[in-house]
Formats: structure tokens, C-alpha cells, sequence
């Protein structure tokens, strides 16, 4: 596998409070088909990336658990997680798994094994370490389990329905274009007024028209100012889409709106549902384009 390949890696990170079920969610993702390997060092990452792209598509779902045991090198994962998003053929997700500190100091007793952060010996001083250590990591986690009442059986169905049915979710972009007039899409996640552009619909001739007509266009996209605009917006968006797929959104709905929907916001929701359609699973809806269509 190449670089760029529209055929992503699924990559799941486990991590979480020791004693949380980790061991649980790794051979249930083996059971899936995963390429695991246990308690790898974050500063392993880097190189681990190589072989998985260079295996081709030998290694296109992998699971690493990476927990305190190798705490020394702890804190070079958040540098190896910003270099991964870079990264456009892996889709990378964090799954934490978390317990309340009463039921983590019963499983230590039960199992008569120390924690390895409790410099006293006592469960509990360990596990608030480790808690506040890993504090920022769950921030990051895309899904988090509580595992405080489920028995490893059913830690278990969780992890193989979620990864089971989820784990090659597509991210959709859907662009609609809009007529503020008519009232925002109710649904929109990003919204950007394009009502600041040369409007067509003061031209006679290109009044009964739409966006989808190459005159008009051509007329919207001729002047500096949306130029200007288009290459502004295509920066932000390059930026912020693998983010929201790294998040876990299973689409995006990206909203254009001028005055009446006919002209300037159909002519850019077609321009940038073009421009990431390579990219992006992507669809276009011209909300209110027939609402005035052909009326004067």
C-alpha cells in the first residue's frame, strides 16, 4: 500500500486505567481479524507505521495496546498520534477503557497482583496516579468504556459489535446549497454566507437561471473576491475534514447559502462537492434551486 491509497488502514489504539479489561479488547479485535500486538512503545509507533505500509494490504486492520507498563516512553504517544493524522491512508482510533477506582482496588485483590504505579504497594495510590496520568489521553479517546459492571463476557459483545459493524464506517460529506430566506438547514454543521458575492440575479438574463448553468458559473466564480474565498475555504476544509473523521462523525454537512439558493451557493456547493469527491465519500443537495427557478 502507497501513500495516498483511498484504501485506508484501520488502526485501534487501546489504552486505559490497568486492570480496566484491556486484555479483553485485544483478543476480542484478534477474534475480528486484527493484526494485535500487546504493550507496544509509543516510540515503536513511527516504525511500526513503515511495516504496516509496506505490507501492503496484509495489514489493513491493527490493534496496539499501549498502556503505562511502558510508561517511560508514555508521553511520546501524543507526538506519534499528531504524526499519524497526518497520515491520509490510516484512519486511527483510540479505545479506552475505564473503571471506577472501587472496582479496580477488588479486581487488584482478586488477582493478588500490585499495581505497577503504587510505589507503596496500595492499589489505590497507583490507580489515582495512573488516573491523572492518562487524564489527557481520554480527552483524545473516540470511544470510551466504562467496564466497572460488565463481566468479561460482556465487555466482549461490546467490543465485537462495536468494531464488527463500525469499524470500516465511511465518512460522508454531504454540501448543501441554501437560500437564507428560506431559513438554515437544521442539520448543518458548517455554515459559510456566501451573500458577500457579485449576485447574478441582478443581471436580467441570468435571473430565471441557476447555478448549474455555465454562465452563471462563470459569473460567480470570475471575480477576485471569490477567489479569494474558494482557495480560503478549500485551505480550512483540507484542514478540518480528516479531523472530524479521526473523531469518529460519520459525515459532515457542509452548507452554502446566498439570498433566494439559486445562483452563488449552488455554483459553490458544486465547485467544492467537485473539488473533495476524490477525496471524500461525497453528496450534493441544492435545497431551494427549484423554489424560484425560472421566475423573474
Amino acid at each position: 500500500m502507497s501513500k495516498g491509497s483511498s484504501s485506508d488502514v484501520e488502526l485501534v489504539i487501546i489504552t486505559g486505567m490497568s486492570g480496566a479489561g484491556k486484555t479483553v479488547a485485544i483478543q476480542s479485535l484478534e477474534d475480528l481479524g486484527f493484526f494485535c500486538v500487546d504493550n507496544l512503545p509509543p516510540t515503536l509507533l513511527p516504525k511500526f507505521l513503515e511495516l504496516m505500509e509496506e505490507s501492503g494490504n496484509k495489514m489493513n486492520k491493527v490493534a496496539l495496546v499501549m498502556d503505562l507498563r511502558g510508561r517511560e516512553f508514555f508521553e511520546s504517544l501524543f507526538e506519534a498520534l499528531d504524526d499519524i493524522s497526518e497520515l491520509s491512508w490510516v484512519t486511527p482510533q483510540i479505545l479506552f477503557l475505564d473503571a471506577n477506582d472501587s472496582v479496580l482496588v477488588s479486581r487488584y485483590k482478586e488477582t493478588r497482583r500490585s499495581h505497577p504505579l503504587a510505589k507503596s504497594g496500595l492499589p489505590l495510590e497507583g490507580i489515582e496516579y495512573e488516573r491523572e496520568l492518562l487524564e489527557e489521553m481520554k480527552g483524545r479517546a473516540q470511544l470510551i468504556l466504562d467496564t466497572s459492571n460488565l463481566k468479561p463476557r460482556e465487555l466482549r459483545e461490546k467490543i465485537l459489535k462495536q468494531f464488527a459493524t463500525h469499524s470500516k464506517q465511511t465518512f460522508k460529506l454531504n454540501v448543501v446549497s441554501f437560500g437564507f430566506k428560506y431559513g438554515l438547514p437544521i442539520d448543518a454543521d458548517l455554515v459559510f454566507d456566501v451573500r458577500f458575492l457579485p449576485n447574478p440575479h441582478y443581471i436580467d438574463h441570468m435571473r430565471p437561471m441557476t447555478g448549474l448553468d455555465e454562465e452563471v458559473s462563470s459569473y460567480v466564480l470570475k471575480w477576485s473576491e471569490t477567489q479569494k474565498f474558494v482557495e480560503k475555504l478549500e485551505d480550512l476544509l483540507s484542514f478540518m475534514l480528516p479531523y472530524y473523521k479521526r473523531e469518529g462523525k460519520s459525515q459532515l454537512v457542509l452548507a452554502i447559502g446566498c439570498t433566494g439558493g439559486q445562483h452563488r451557493s449552488v455554483t459553490l456547493a458544486e465547485y467544492f462537492a467537485k473539488h473533495f469527491k476524490d477525496e471524500y465519500d461525497t453528496l450534493l443537495t441544492h435545497r431551494d434551486i427549484e423554489k424560484r427557478k425560472g421566475k423573474a
